[in-house]
């Protein structure tokens, strides 16, 4: 962990006494990034990864943290080390950075590329992490020229509390995607689901009794979106506050409601690769007796 730690804050003092003003992590994302290829970002975060999307015109988007910083002590993700920076690079030879503030950072793996409101330009959406003031989801996009925060959700209110998205989809049926998460998944979680307006990511609905993470654990992706009542919006089939059952919930006209649950012999540990002959749009989770679940819509 000392090495881990001596090395990050070796790539930050890089970083910010590049002879350019800031070094661009941005300036070279391998070839074979591009082929899809699972390699750690330079000048990345340990346990980072690559985000990747296309977009209509067929030009590849890469996003990715850097600035790899201990100065957020709550190892929620398995050690102390987060971002101090987000990077966006085209394929064809644009490239972007963003360096927060001292008091921030950004307490994820891997951004997410997305089209909120379909206007076909990309936002990023991340887990920023405020010394005083704990979690908060962020969205990012390039306007004018620059890499800019666009709109913010509160953080929680408390150092060191975290929340995980849980997955972003037009599940409010209103045409555009929302961004659900769980607040605190480690201490009785709440789901949110937020809609981007203007400047702001405006609560819509929430409902308690989630966890999507364990502490600890570098796996954030415990839960996803299914078809259940294939009403054409999706719900979301996320693990309960003990990760000992599997809820799908969806919106019911304003407000979110469990529309099943699926009891499991053991805590959910990951989600898990597709089975060979799987059924599109079911779930597998790995159990942490090694078994695995897996959800399908019904019918």
């Amino acid at each position: 962990m000392i090495a881990r730690r001596f090395l990050s804050m070796a790539a930050l003092g890089w970083l910010l006494l590049s002879p350019s003003g800031f070094a661009t992590a941005a300036d070279n994302v391998p070839a074979s990034v591009w082929n899809g290829a699972d390699m750690r970002p330079v000048n990345g975060l340990p346990d980072g990864h690559y985000a990747l999307d296309r977009l209509s015109d067929g030009t590849g988007v890469a996003a990715w943290y850097g600035a790899p910083t201990a100065r957020y002590q709550h190892a929620i993700l398995g050690d102390d080390i987060e971002a101090g920076s987000l990077h966006v690079a085209f394929q064809d030879g644009r490239h972007y950075d963003l360096f927060l503030p001292f008091d921030q950072v950004f307490e994820d793996r891997t951004p997410r590329i997305v089209d909120l409101d379909g206007d076909g330009e990309i936002e990023i959406v991340a887990i920023r992490s405020f010394q005083d003031a704990g979690g908060s989801v962020a969205l990012y996009g390039i306007r004018d020229g620059k890499l800019r925060e666009l709109a913010a959700a509160a953080p929680i209110g408390r150092t060191n509390r975290w929340l995980n998205i849980a997955g972003i989809a037009d599940y409010a049926g209103r045409g555009n995607k929302q961004i659900a998460y769980v607040e605190t998944p480690h201490i009785g979680g709440t789901l949110h689901v937020v809609d981007w307006q203007g400047k702001t990511l405006v609560p819509l609905a929430s409902l308690p009794g989630f966890s999507n993470h364990k502490i600890g654990s570098r796996h954030q992706d415990l839960s996803a979106d299914i078809a259940w009542t294939g009403k054409g919006t999706p719900e979301l089939v996320v693990p309960s506050d003990n990760l000992r059952s599997l809820r799908i919930v969806g919106f019911s006209e304003n407000s979110l409601e469990e529309q099943d649950r699926i009891d499991l012999p053991a805590r959910v540990l990951k989600r898990a690769a597709p089975a060979k002959g799987q059924a599109p749009g079911c779930v597998r989770f790995r159990l942490e007796n090694g078994d695995d679940a897996t959800v399908c819509p019904p019918g």
